[in-house]
């Protein structure tokens, strides 16, 4: 198939790069408009923009989808693939092309229909996630299923490790379903109803870790919130994210919620509103990355330590 591509983040990448190296030929490439980044607020290409000129694709980035109709139409395609595009398709785009439009969602639909399945997955303790290719409608992420593939989340799964592997999960199972497609291989499948609340985007203020909650959740946050835009609390009057914890077996309450119950040599014990969360690798502001063995050494804590433990209104 001769195919426009649709996407921006480093997710959409790996599908890009797949149908590049196919049967498949990816004629023309749309992504987000370059915004501003690091100290300086130079622009940045996107990721996608960026692989799509290292593959000698070329690139357009309209700031609205719509003004870039007459070159859709005037680009000879028959199907158009959106991987996290980032912006809602027309409904004349939709049905431009012989195939319409099929997009590659990070979810195994109809759950987790939204802009963040994966982190929405973790936090809620899936024990599965997955990729469906789906023909897009006017709907968000309601239209019918194409194809599948199932991924089991393993037990310490963050949304960074889960993010690469729906990335490729997601890139070879599109280049499978074209395929499919072009043959009359498919027969769409309807979603009905979906079984979850919507996956609505990320925010910062998600990560403030209130410790009245259980030590599952909080530690399912962390996790979730791995690498952007993490979980965190407030300690010295700074903030300090936490990216490693467990629940700690035993669960007998011995504290209040927030407060350090117990140091060991790899670990800070907190207690929270059921159970015991070990902290065991975290990171002060404006410090680096490191393990709680290391930052034992050099910060001072004591049992007894409370930890903010609501969170902010």
């Amino acid at each position: 198939m001769r195919v426009i591509f649709m996407g921006t983040p480093d997710f959409a990448v790996g599908t890009l790069e797949a149908l590049a190296g196919s049967e498949h030929e990816v004629v023309l490439a749309l992504s987000q408009p370059d915004r501003p980044k690091g100290r300086g607020h130079s622009l940045q290409p996107t990721p996608v923009k960026a692989a799509a000129e290292r593959l000698g694709i070329p690139v357009i980035q309209p700031l609205k989808i719509r003004e870039a109709m007459e070159t859709l139409e005037q680009t000879e395609a028959d199907v158009i693939v959106v991987a996290a595009f980032g912006q809602i398709i027309p409904k004349e785009i939709l049905k431009m092309k012989k195939y319409g439009c099929v997009n590659v969602h990070a979810s195994l639909l109809p759950k987790y229909r939204g802009a963040a399945p994966i982190q929405w997955a973790l936090l809620n303790g899936e024990k599965e996630s997955g990729v469906t290719i789906m023909q897009m409608d006017e709907g968000l992420d309601t239209g019918d299923m194409l194809a599948k593939v199932v991924v089991p989340l393993d037990e310490e799964e963050t949304g960074g490790s889960l993010f690469d592997r729906l990335s490729a999960a997601g890139a070879k199972l599109c280049v499978e379903t074209l395929g499919r497609l072009e043959r009359g291989e498919i027969v769409p499948e309807k979603q009905g109803e979906s079984p979850t609340a919507y996956a609505s985007m990320l925010k910062k203020s998600m990560g403030k870790i209130d410790w009245t909650k259980d030590a599952a959740s909080i530690e399912r946050l962390v996790r979730a919130l791995n690498p952007w835009p993490s979980a965190y609390t407030r300690l010295f009057g700074k903030t300090l994210k936490i990216w490693k914890c467990h629940v700690v077996p035993e669960g007998v309450r011995k504290g209040a919620c927030g407060e350090v119950i117990e140091l060991r040599k790899d670990a800070i014990l907190v207690q929270t509103g059921e159970g015991i969360l070990s902290i065991t690798e975290l990171q002060l502001e404006g410090k680096a990355r490191m393990e709680t063995s290391a930052f034992l050494r050099g910060y001072k804590i004591e049992p007894g330590l409370l930890l903010p433990a609501e969170k902010e209104a």
